[in-house]
């Protein structure tokens, strides 16, 4: 989404990413960006809850016209609130071998 954000703000129309991904964020380094630690799939918060989901849309929205220089990455400040982990499946030999022959 970052690359593309660019694209389209070549066209002078301000955009905003809201990423669960800060390190793949940092990379590819979109013109704004908002990050929400919570699991991936969860960029807005848990499902039915419009609060949440509410809040970090106005800030996005709000970010869109009150960031002042391009390539900003803003942390949200609210944390997740349970425990979660990233799991980046299964890494044995087998399983690395058979991804490579997709």
């Amino acid at each position: 989404m970052g690359l593309v954000a660019r694209v389209v703000e070549q066209s002078c129309i301000p955009t905003v990413t809201v990423s669960t991904g800060r390190d793949i964020t940092a990379l590819v380094r979109p013109p704004r960006s908002l990050f929400v630690n919570f699991p991936m799939g969860n960029t807005f918060g848990r499902a039915g809850d419009s609060a949440t989901q509410t809040k970090i849309l106005r800030a996005a929205l709000d970010f869109a016209t009150t960031a002042t220089e391009p390539g900003v990455l803003f942390d949200w400040p609210e944390p997740w609130d349970g425990p979660f982990e990233y799991f980046a499946g299964e890494t044995s030999p087998e399983a690395i071998a058979r991804q490579k022959k997709k």
